[in-house]
């Protein structure tokens, strides 16, 4: 028996779930994107198996629609398939960071009587687009699924069957709890992130030199900030509520440290610090089969490498002949808070952990996984 599956949206969230769709048995892939050259690419990669000419026309045959695109668009999407000729059994899903925009927007499919779950897979890459999806994207990262009430068991199951072979980790939530959840973890770490940098830039032309100093931890502190503006824009808007609330607490925990510096007593400073670094040293880290939480994360490997030359070609090297794959390579001139003079950058811990063990078989540096 075969499964028809639609991908609406070809970038790498779609890609990446077409490809790793297609591991299952029986399962063919119509994909529709608006652009022509993505749409194309995926079906000369054998990414898709047919393409259809709009996504009214993707959805009409379908066992499951799924929608890869942004919040917004895909609510618009919902919204358009409420007057769509759709099998009676179709499930419908999505892709989107925030969930009570969408949970909002199938109102409409829900009251035809269309099956609709919202998902959100948490997951993502340093590239974007087509030519950057990935069959593993989503192994061991958490997949949420947000079924509106009165869902039924079984509708619910059948999707989780079907997405069980991405091997991501499943989790069902209320809509309303994953954007409050999401907000803390993901969405608010963004403006943080984000405000830090734009507080660097104010400072550069008075201090030229604050940003080489930056060329270390900071910029790994403030690595999420070079994500997608224009995603970003439409997810703090989609979950200005919260974030909202959110900004309120940092607020009032800004002004706690700055009664905590007018007091100036080391025990209380020393006490701060110290909660902080106990609960942070306590969260859940990210192993190879442990799941990874809501942020894109890469998975570094810190190298103690003595400056000499043809150090980075060994390195490579050594990858290369155990075929690991490497996203970013860097050294880093200042080094506070941060082992090591290379930063070498995986996809997976995987990848890092293969890393790990293919170098420290072959050299006697020091490394370090952070």
């Amino acid at each position: 028996m075969t499964t028809h599956v639609s991908i609406i949206g070809l970038g790498l969230i779609g890609g990446s779930l077409a490809l790793a769709l297609k591991r299952g048995q029986g399962v063919t892939i119509t994909g529709f994107d608006r652009s022509y050259k993505s749409a194309d690419e995926a079906y000369r990669r054998g990414i898709i198996d047919a393409v259809a000419p709009s996504a009214r026309a993707a959805a009409k045959d379908a066992d499951f629609v799924i929608l890869a695109v942004p919040v917004s668009a895909a609510a618009a999407l919902l919204q358009e398939a409420a007057s769509w000729e759709l099998k009676d059994t179709v499930i419908v899903t999505d892709t989107g960071s925030t969930k009570l925009p969408i949970m909002e927007a199938a109102d409409g499919l829900l009251a035809n009587g269309t099956t609709f779950i919202g998902g959100h897979p948490m997951a993502g890459s340093h590239k974007s687009g087509i030519s950057a999806a990935i069959g593993h994207l989503f192994e061991n990262a958490y997949y949420i699924l947000t079924p509106p009430p009165g869902c039924a068991e079984e509708d619910l199951k059948r999707l989780q069957d079907l997405l069980a072979v991405t091997m991501g980790k499943l989790a069902v939530l209320d809509a309303g709890e994953h954007d409050k959840m999401t907000a803390v973890v993901s969405h608010f770490p963004h403006i943080i992130a984000s405000s830090l940098v734009n507080l660097l830039a104010d400072q550069e032309d008075s201090r030229p030199f604050i940003r080489r100093l930056a060329a270390g931890g900071f910029r790994d502190l403030t690595r999420i900030a070079s994500a997608d503006p224009v995603m970003w824009r439409d997810i703090t808007l989609q979950n200005r509520t919260e974030l909202a609330a959110q900004l309120d607490r940092w607020a009032d925990e800004m002004a706690q440290v700055g009664r905590m510096l007018a007091h100036s007593d080391p025990q209380e400073v020393e006490a701060y610090f110290t909660e902080a670094k106990r609960y942070r040293d306590e969260l859940p880290a990210v192993s190879e089969n442990a799941a990874q939480g809501a942020l894109y994360m890469q998975f570094d490997l810190h190298i103690d490498v003595p400056d000499h030359p043809g150090v980075i070609s060994e390195i490579t090297h050594i990858l290369a002949s155990h075929e690991i794959s490497l996203t970013n390579i860097r050294i880093v001139e200042t080094r506070t808070d941060v082992y090591g003079i290379l930063v070498i950058s995986f996809r997976s811990a995987r990848e890092r952990n293969q890393a790990y063990d293919a170098l420290g078989s072959e050299t006697d540096y020091s490394m370090q996984i952070l």
